[in-house]
């Protein structure tokens, strides 16, 4: 049986291409070209039906290495807490002090972009401190 090497992960939310274009910037991620056949994602966009129109949206990493993003609009909106998140690792490698510096600094650009700053869960016996966050539509992810 074969393993799988590739997935997306995919987000709900109201509005597809902001919450992308957010995480293009968190992560140095990019915006696919789009269909063949049409010049902008806002061309194609416009050729959807009413219904259709903004309802999805992509990025993915320019390296290939990561996976691609992939956010879907829903109706409803976000009420509990993810049971998935992603980790953001800005501060691979680093303990103590010089951690919380990384973490703190990539939490201060985020911010600006829309990021909410969570609880600071500091460093124990078995875990290096790492910073709660919530995206532009509430989801959770941390900066470890």
């Amino acid at each position: 049986m074969a393993s799988v090497k590739q997935f997306q992960v995919t987000f709900d939310c109201a509005d597809p291409e902001r919450v992308a274009r957010f995480w293009c910037e968190v992560l140095g991620y990019v915006v696919p070209p789009p269909p063949e056949g049409f010049a902008t994602w806002d061309d194609f966009n416009r050729s959807l039906p009413p219904e259709a129109q903004g309802s999805a949206f992509a990025c993915v990493d320019p390296t290939g290495v990561g996976p691609r993003l992939f956010f879907q609009r829903v109706p409803e909106g976000k009420v509990v807490k993810n049971r998935v998140h992603l980790d953001v690792r800005v501060g691979t490698g680093l303990v103590g002090e010089e951690r919380l510096a990384a973490l703190e600094a990539e939490c201060a650009r985020l911010i600006p972009l829309g990021a909410v700053r969570g609880q600071l869960l500091l460093a124990d016996e078995e875990n290096e401190s790492c910073q709660n966050m919530q995206d532009i539509e509430g989801n959770e992810f941390c900066l470890d």
